[in-house]
């Protein structure tokens, strides 16, 4: 069960009064509330609900969607704790990858053409969404070759929600502090020789370094870091300087001529509103602090 505890003040009286997290009454309430919302919560956008499969063994995928990166997402619901629901998710997911046309088709018709072309193929998501989860399951997804979020739901008087990221793994492995130069990764800095390349091969470091979930999708024109939702995204370097992108309202930080710049409504590679310019070490120390700052939102 979760730790998290939520206190409302009451100024009044000078004391605190402990709100008490509770579950939904029935599992749909959960998988309206996440359909409404689906592109706050959880980065996605929403597609379709209770999406019939047709095979032999049949079934109903609570919620289809694509995330910010273009990758298909599966997510299911469960309103308590049910280890049925990995499992349940993962045949589903083995359905999608082997009808990827049906999948090309529902994005055309709901999103368009150009959203159809840039499906992320290589990284297909199962997000779990459940009142609470073992440790089995956190240890179980690690056994599977696919991306996987188990994502434990609270709500908490009539009107919060709580979303906690319970685990977080990758079709391939997790990128955390162990994260290092020389890896394979991070292929457009590879190709490349010089000081910027290698700036942003440390860039790439900090990003992934930043806490335990990190994972990194690679698309063509940028390489996004990501929890549940992006929060970085790092083009490849430019002579001068490398770029990063953060999930980040511009308005709140002091931009700084040269280093920091709002994009919002700008044309760029990647995702975020908030561009860090990198062109030194010394820089990238400096953008640390946003650079958690946007992990943590993330």
């Amino acid at each position: 069960m979760s730790g998290l505890k939520l206190f409302r003040t009451d100024m009044t009286n000078c004391r605190v009064i402990e709100v008490q997290p509770r579950l939904a009454e029935v599992e749909a309430d959960v998988q309206r509330f996440v359909e409404t919302h689906m592109e706050a919560l959880l980065g996605v956008r929403f597609l379709a609900s209770e999406y019939v499969i047709d095979c032999v063994d049949g079934g109903r995928i609570d919620s289809l969607g694509i995330d910010e990166n273009g990758a298909p997402v599966i997510v299911e619901y469960k309103r308590g704790t049910d280890a049925g629901v990995i499992n349940q998710g993962l045949y589903y997911m083995a359905w999608l990858t082997s009808h990827r046309r049906v999948f090309d088709s529902l994005v055309r018709d709901r999103l368009g053409a150009q959203a159809a072309a840039h499906i992320l193929w290589s990284a297909p998501r199962l997000i779990c969404i459940a009142g609470d989860f073992s440790r089995y399951d956190a240890h179980a997804i690690r056994e599977y070759r696919r991306s996987i979020d188990l994502v434990r739901y609270r709500y908490f008087g009539n009107d919060l929600i709580g979303l906690e990221t319970v685990a977080s793994v990758t079709g391939q492995r997790n990128l955390g502090r162990r994260a290092r130069r020389g890896t394979g990764v991070l292929p457009a800095a590879r190709k490349q020789t010089g000081a910027m390349a290698e700036l942003a091969l440390a860039a790439d470091e900090v990003l992934c370094g930043l806490g335990d979930g990190v994972t990194r999708v690679q698309r063509k024109t940028y390489t996004a870091y990501q929890r549940l939702r992006n929060f970085a995204c790092l083009p490849p370097p430019q002579q001068a300087k490398v770029l990063v992108y953060l999930k980040a309202d511009p308005k709140t930080v002091d931009l700084s001529p040269g280093f920091t710049r709002d994009v919002t409504g700008l044309g760029h590679h990647g995702r975020g509103d908030l561009e860090v310019q990198l062109r030194s070490e010394r820089d990238l120390d400096r953008a640390l602090d946003l650079f958690r700052a946007s992990y943590t939102a993330a």
